[in-house]
């Protein structure tokens, strides 16, 4: 297992606020993509928040992965541990607790920030989950309740073929069903994208719980 500092500090894209106290929005990227196409999110996002986009630390083909794999949208239990383990220290340079921090992820970022929510609920004031799953059996709690009152929005694609269809629909269940969550689910045509209607329904989910 990768030792948590041995990924080097993070490399970032940043949009929006430049006020060290307005909430942060930490956009995370699918795998084998990186900050620079994410962080393109930011301009379709509500206005008054910081944007930050942080580049995964595993090199994977021409990109940058959150995670080892044993199958599509199936973490490595170690591996997904050393991972939020290096992001939750860079986290906590750079959004001390009390700051409000938000999580949207597509795909592997999905199933990134879902392990980030179930591991440590009460560190985020909500997230996002786009066209991606959670990730199950790989360490991180998927118990009932566990994520209470928290705000999440899940959007996918019906004609998803990327992420197995199981995945999808278990993620589904459980945010919108027995983890307790505040969620708002999106579903409609199209496959493994973010479309324009569901990064409205994003967009109008943040600026709902960023005030």
């Amino acid at each position: 297992m990768t030792r948590p500092g041995s990924f080097g500090p993070a490399v970032v894209a940043t949009a929006g606020s430049t006020d060290p106290s307005a909430p942060l929005v930490v956009l995370l990227h699918g795998r084998g993509s990186h900050e620079q196409a994410v962080i393109t999110l930011a301009d379709q996002l509500p206005p008054g928040p910081a944007y930050v986009a942080v580049r995964a630390p595993i090199a994977e083909g021409g990109g940058y992965a959150w995670f080892a794999n044993r199958g599509i949208g199936r973490p490595v239990t170690g591996s997904l541990r050393s991972t939020m383990d290096w992001f939750a220290g860079w986290l906590d340079g750079v959004a001390p607790q009390g700051r409000t921090v938000i999580l949207i992820g597509f795909s592997g970022g999905a199933a990134f920030a879902g392990g980030l929510l179930l591991d440590d609920p009460a560190r985020f004031a909500g997230a996002a989950i786009l066209y991606g799953t959670l990730p199950f059996d790989a360490g991180v709690p998927a118990t009932p309740a566990r994520l209470a009152g928290v705000p999440v929005v899940v959007a996918q694609g019906e004609q998803d073929v990327v992420i197995p269809r199981e995945l999808l629909d278990r993620t589904w269940q459980y945010l919108l069903g027995e983890s307790g969550a505040d969620a708002t689910g999106h579903r409609g045509p199209g496959g493994h994208g973010i479309t324009p209607d569901a990064l409205h329904a994003v967009a109008a989910w943040l600026s709902e719980h960023v005030g």
